[in-house]
């Protein structure tokens, strides 16, 4: 059979599905996109140093952001990769996914 054929039988088998891989795959999507919505968000400001009086309160805040998005995005690709590999370690990156998910809606819940 050839490399193709192998990848297909993968895919198609049923006792393959990871439905916590795609829920990390998720996690990580939207953890990235936000995380890089930040970062050109701060480039803007970089930017805008005529208005940079007008933003400064806005910068530890935006600081803050970036870094625990990119902590969420960090962790769940580190753990959506132990998951597909099943790799020893990948509960320990599940545990820092759900912690790092807890410090987000501790620090931005209303």
């Amino acid at each position: 059979m050839c490399a193709g054929g192998a990848a297909v039988e993968f895919i198609l088998r049923p006792n393959n599905m990871r439905p916590l891989a795609v829920l990390l795959g998720i996690v990580m999507g939207s953890a990235v996109s936000i995380a890089v919505g930040l970062i050109l968000t701060w480039v803007v400001f970089l930017f805008l140093s005529d208005s940079g009086a007008r933003f400064a309160p806005e910068r530890l805040p935006l600081a803050r952001g970036i870094a625990v998005f990119t902590l969420i995005s960090a962790a769940s690709a580190a753990s959506f990769y132990g998951e597909l590999a099943l790799r020893r370690w990948r509960l320990a990156s599940h545990a820092a996914v759900v912690a790092f998910l807890g410090l987000a809606v501790w620090l931005y819940w209303p």
